[in-house]
C-alpha cells in the first residue's frame, strides 16, 4: 500500500487512513487529481497544505482531502475525473497538468477547478481569460514553455559552440506540438536546429538517451510536462551518465543533479493553489478569482554537475545564477 504510506509520511493530519478521512461528517472534501504518482507531489502537497492553512483550513480539523493519481497515465484521467464528481466532492485540487484539468473540466461545469499549470490555460481553452477566468475553473499559471527563449539563451551561453537542441517532449500532452512549434521558431531565430525526441514512459526516456549518447554535440532541452518532471531522477541521472548537458523546466532537475534550470517557484504555486482553494471553500466564486501568474523566476546551476561533465561555466554566465549548487 504504497499510497497509504507516502501520505502516512505528510505529518499528523495527513495521517489518516483515505476511508476514514472520507467518512469524517460534517466536512468539506477536497480532492487532490494529480497525472504523476503521489510520492512525486510529496512537496506540492505539503505546499498546498500550507496556502490551505493561510485561509484557515487544517486536514483533519474541518476540511477532508482525497488523494488521487492517474501514476502518470493520461488515459486514466477521465475516468478518475469521472469518479471524484459522482462522490460530489466540494472542489478538485491538485491539477498540476493540462491533461488532469481538461479531464476533470470535461466531467464537471458545477464543481470547482483549482489547477497549478505550466502551460497558458486560455490557449489551452480552459478559462476564458487570465483576469476573468468564467466558468469553474482558476489556478496558477507557470507559463513555462513561453520561458524556453530565455532557456536556450542560457544554455548557449554555457555551451556556445553547440548548435544542435536535442528536444525530450511528452507527445501525449494536449501542448505538446504548440510549444514545441514555439520552441523550434525560438531556437532557429538563434541560429540553432532542433530535433524532437517524444518521450511518455520510462521506456520511451530509455531509448531517447540510448540514440543522443552517440550524438556528442548535442544539447538536451526538456520540454516542461509534468509526466516528465516525475520522471527527473531518471532524466538526470541517464544525462548523467551519457554526458550530455541539459536544461531544464524546474529547480527539481538541477537539485537532482541537472545541470541548469531557469523557472519559477513551482511550490509556491502549489501554495496558491492551496490559497485559492480556502478561498473558494469561504464562498468566493473561481470565475471572479484572476489567474496567477509568476513575478519572481529563478536560474539555477549545477556545478557539481558541470565539473562532472567537463564544462567550465563563462562568468558572465555564472554571474547570472540566482542559485549555485557546489
Amino acid at each position: 500500500m504504497r499510497r497509504r504510506k507516502f501520505i502516512a509520511g505528510l505529518g499528523s493530519t495527513a495521517a489518516w487512513p483515505l476511508l476514514a478521512r472520507a467518512q469524517q461528517p460534517g466536512m468539506p472534501v477536497v480532492a487532490w487529481f494529480t497525472q504523476s504518482a503521489l510520492e512525486t507531489n510529496r512537496e506540492n502537497i505539503i505546499a498546498f497544505h500550507q496556502g490551505l492553512a493561510e485561509t484557515g483550513y487544517i486536514e483533519g480539523r474541518n476540511v477532508t482531502i482525497e488523494y488521487r493519481s492517474a501514476d502518470g497515465d493520461v488515459a486514466r484521467l477521465p475516468l478518475i475525473a469521472r469518479e471524484l464528481v459522482s462522490r460530489r466532492v466540494a472542489i478538485i485540487a491538485g491539477l498540476s497538468s493540462t491533461a488532469a484539468a481538461l479531464a476533470a473540466k470535461a466531467a464537471t461545469n458545477t464543481i470547482p477547478l483549482v489547477f497549478y499549470i505550466g502551460a497558458d490555460p486560455v490557449k489551452n481553452g480552459l478559462v476564458a481569460s487570465l483576469n476573468h477566468p468564467g466558468g469553474n475553473l482558476t489556478g496558477v499559471s507557470l507559463m513555462l514553455n513561453d520561458l524556453g527563449p530565455k532557456r536556450l539563451e542560457l544554455l548557449r551561453g554555457v555551451l556556445p559552440g553547440n548548435t544542435t537542441i536535442s528536444a525530450l517532449v511528452n507527445a501525449t500532452t494536449p501542448n505538446a506540438k504548440s510549444d514545441t512549434e514555439e520552441l523550434v521558431k525560438a531556437a532557429n531565430s538563434m541560429g540553432l536546429s532542433v530535433e524532437v525526441f517524444p518521450a511518455s514512459t520510462e521506456l520511451d526516456i530509455d531509448r531517447v538517451f540510448a540514440t543522443l549518447a552517440v550524438r556528442p554535440t548535442s544539447l538536451l532541452f526538456v520540454v516542461a510536462d509534468s509526466y516528465l518532471s516525475s520522471r527527473r531522477n531518471q532524466i538526470t541521472a541517464l544525462a548523467a551518465y551519457h554526458k550530455i548537458p541539459g536544461s531544464y523546466d524546474l529547480r527539481s532537475y538541477v537539485d537532482a543533479g541537472g545541470l541548469m534550470s531557469y523557472a519559477p517557484d513551482l511550490l509556491d504555486a502549489a501554495r496558491q493553489a492551496g490559497v485559492y482553494t480556502g478561498r473558494i471553500l469561504k464562498g468566493e466564486k473561481p470565475a471572479d478569482l484572476p489567474i496567477v501568474q509568476p513575478t519572481k523566476f529563478q536560474f539555477a546551476l549545477n556545478l557539481k554537475t558541470a565539473n562532472a561533465l567537463g564544462l567550465t561555466i563563462p562568468n558572465n554566465v555564472l554571474l547570472l545564477a540566482d542559485v549555485v549548487i557546489e
